[in-house]
C-alpha cells in the first residue's frame, strides 16, 4: 500500500468510528493510482484535510409530544466540504443516526457531488429521532424545533438540506415553513420541496431512475442492455420503487422487494401500481403486498419470507441494492454471481461491504457499479430544483427528466475513461473515485488552506 495512504488510514483507525473507516478506506485506498503518480496531493495534505469535515456541529432538538411532555433527541450537520459549491446533502431522521453515519454518509457525498458536474460541496445531517409511532402533530412539532437549531447552519449559498430515510416531503415541508418563519427568506435552502411552492418534478423519481440510466449505460458499453435481464431488487422506499418502475420502462423485470421485516419474491415482476399503493397511500410493510397479489383474483401469488438478506438467494441477472448500507456482505455476493447474477448497481449509500465489492470486482464476467456514482442522481436533481429556484421558475417533467438521463451518462462515462487512463479500464470504483476526488483536490489547492 502507498506510504501515505497507509499513514492517513492508519490516523483514521483511532477515530472508533468503524462506518466512517469503511467508507473512507473504499475511497483512500482506491486512489492510490492517482497518488503515486501525482505528489501533489500529499504535499499540500488534501487527504489529511478531506477526512475531517470542515465544520460538525451537534445540538438539542426539544419537542413536546401529543401528551405535554417533553422530550430530547439530538441533532447534527456535517459540513464536509465546501470546494466545489455549498454543502449539499440530506438529513435523516432515524433511531441509528450518530455521528460515525453522518460523517460516512457526509464523505460519500463529496464525491458523488463531485462527480455530477455540478456546482454543489458535501454535507450530511439528521437526528436520532424515530418517525414511525409519532403523530402528525408530532412530527410536526419536532420537525420545528429541528430547524429552530438548523437555520443558524443553512441558507441558498451555504448550505442546502434534503431528505433522506425518515424525511419526505411531509417533513420537508415542515421544516421549510419553519424556516421561512424564522429568517423571512423565500428561498431553496431546502430541496425536495412541494410542487406547488419550488420543488421540482422528478425528484422522487431521481435516485431509482439516475441508478438504472448508470446501469444501462454500463451494459450497454459491454454489448449488453437491460431488455429481458431479470432483476434483484432490496428495499421499497423511494429509491427502489422508481428503480423498478425504471427497469421495467428498459424492458427489465424486477422481481423482489424488501424492508425490515422480510422480502417478497415475485416471479411475474413487480406491480409498481400496487406497490405505490400500499408503500406511498397507506404506508404499509411489503408483507401487505403480497397479501394483496394473493387475493387478488387471476394474479399469481407472491411469497414473502421473514428475513432481509434472504432477497440475495432469487437467481437474477442483476442486482439493486436500494435500501440500507452494509446490506450486500461478501457471501451474498458469492450467492448472487454462483445463481447467475452478472452486475449490482448500488442505490443506496454503501450497500456493499468492502469485501463484497473485493469479490466483485475480482470476477472478470462481472460490472459493478459502485454508490457515488449510481445513485447520484437525487443530488443532481436537488440541484437541478436549487437553478429552478434561483430562476423561479418550475420546469416540466421530461424536461428535469433528459438533464438528469445526461447527468447520469456523464457520469458514466467520466468514470469509464478515468478508470481507463489509469489502465484499470472496467473498474467503475476506483474511476468513480479519482474523477470525483481529483476536481475537489485541484479546487482545494487552488483556494489555498483554507
Amino acid at each position: 500500500m502507498n506510504a501515505y495512504v497507509n499513514s492517513v488510514l492508519n490516523n483514521l483507525a483511532n477515530y472508533n468510528q468503524p462506518v466512517f473507516l469503511q467508507a473512507a478506506t473504499e475511497v483512500i485506498r482506491s486512489l492510490e493510482p492517482i497518488l503515486s503518480t501525482q505528489k501533489k496531493y500529499e504535499e499540500h495534505a488534501i487527504l489529511e484535510r478531506l477526512v475531517i469535515p470542515e465544520k460538525t456541529t451537534i445540538f438539542r432538538v426539544v419537542w413536546i409530544d401529543d401528551a405535554g411532555k417533553a422530550n430530547t433527541n439530538l441533532g447534527y450537520r456535517v459540513q464536509f466540504s465546501s470546494a466545489l459549491g455549498p454543502y449539499k446533502g440530506g438529513l435523516r431522521f432515524h433511531p441509528s443516526v450518530n455521528l460515525d453515519v453522518l460523517k460516512f454518509l457526509g464523505f460519500e457525498q463529496i464525491f458523488k457531488n463531485s462527480l455530477t458536474g455540478l456546482m454543489i460541496g458535501g454535507g450530511k445531517g439528521g437526528a436520532n429521532f424515530d418517525p414511525k409511532g409519532k403523530s402528525e402533530a408530532e412530527i410536526m412539532r419536532f420537525c420545528q424545533a429541528f430547524m429552530s437549531e438548523l437555520a443558524k447552519l443553512i441558507g441558498a449559498t451555504t448550505d442546502v438540506p434534503a431528505g433522506d430515510i425518515g424525511v419526505g416531503g411531509r417533513e420537508i415541508g415542515y421544516m421549510f415553513g419553519k424556516y421561512k418563519q424564522i429568517t423571512g427568506h423565500y428561498d431553496g435552502t431546502l430541496t425536495g420541496k412541494g410542487l406547488k411552492w419550488g420543488g421540482s418534478l422528478a425528484r422522487t423519481e431521481a435516485t431509482g431512475y439516475g441508478c438504472v440510466y448508470f446501469a444501462d449505460e454500463m451494459l450497454k458499453k459491454a454489448g449488453q442492455g437491460l431488455q429481458g435481464k431479470v432483476c434483484a431488487v432490496s428495499g421499497s422506499g423511494n429509491v427502489a420503487i422508481y428503480t423498478i418502475e425504471k427497469l421495467h420502462a428498459f424492458g427489465a423485470r424486477a422481481v423482489t422487494i424488501s424492508d425490515s421485516s422480510g422480502f417478497v419474491y415475485d416471479k411475474a415482476g413487480i406491480d409498481v401500481a400496487l406497490l405505490k399503493e400500499i408503500k406511498e397511500v397507506q404506508r404499509g410493510r411489503v408483507s401487505d403486498y403480497a397479501k394483496a397479489k394473493k387475493s387478488a383474483e387471476f394474479t399469481p401469488a407472491s411469497k414473502y419470507k421473514s428475513g432481509t438478506n434472504g432477497v440475495w438467494s432469487v437467481p437474477c441477472d442483476g442486482a439493486f441494492p436500494s435500501a440500507t448500507q452494509n446490506e450486500l456482505s461478501l457471501q451474498d455476493a458469492k450467492t448472487l454471481y454462483k445463481n447467475g447474477c452478472r452486475f449490482v448497481a448500488e442505490g443506496a449509500n454503501m450497500p456493499s461491504t468492502l469485501e463484497a465489492i473485493e469479490f466483485m470486482l475480482a470476477q472478470k464476467d462481472f460490472f459493478f457499479a459502485p454508490a457515488k456514482a449510481a445513485n447520484a442522481g437525487g443530488v443532481a436533481t436537488s440541484q437541478l430544483e436549487m437553478q429552478q429556484n434561483a430562476s423561479m421558475t418550475q420546469w416540466s417533467f421530461d424536461e428535469v427528466d433528459k438533464k438528469l438521463h445526461a447527468i447520469m451518462k456523464n457520469i458514466f462515462h467520466n468514470s469509464y475513461e478515468t478508470a481507463k487512463e489509469f489502465k484499470y479500464k472496467g473498474n467503475l470504483l476506483i474511476g468513480a473515485n479519482i474523477a470525483g476526488f481529483q476536481k475537489v483536490a485541484d479546487a482545494m489547492i487552488e483556494q489555498g488552506y483554507c
